[in-house]
């Protein structure tokens, strides 16, 4: 499985950017897929995320009401719309896909950089 994002990149505070994270495979095959990021210095952590048995995606407190997760109808693409973006924000942007059975497999991809001035 390969996951890869685009869509990084710098935005002054206030501005937006849409992340995009293509699947090589459906990304209804999966159980949940996900965004998380990771700062300089801190752990990685997570933004959104939403599983394949319905229901609305979760989001960090810290994004609510700001990012929003989604996905193409052809569940080949998933993506995170981040509006008013703040220097917090700065960080590299995983996408991650998941299955749970027979096992929990995590799959990564390599990061896209948002660094949002201030």
């Amino acid at each position: 499985v390969q996951l890869v994002e685009s869509g990084g990149g710098l935005v002054q505070a206030g501005g937006s950017l849409r992340l995009s994270c293509a699947a090589s495979r459906s990304t209804f095959s999966f159980n949940a897929m996900g965004w998380y990021r990771q700062a300089p210095g801190k752990q990685r952590e997570l933004v959104a995320t939403v599983t394949n048995a319905g229901g609305s995606p979760n989001y960090a407190d810290s994004v609510k009401g700001r990012f929003t997760l989604s996905g193409d109808n052809a569940g080949n693409t998933m993506y995170l719309q981040m509006n008013s973006l703040k220097p917090e924000d700065t960080a590299v942007y995983y996408c991650n896909a998941r299955i749970l059975a027979p096992y929990v497999v995590d799959y990564w991809g390599k990061g896209t950089l948002v660094t949002v001035s201030s």
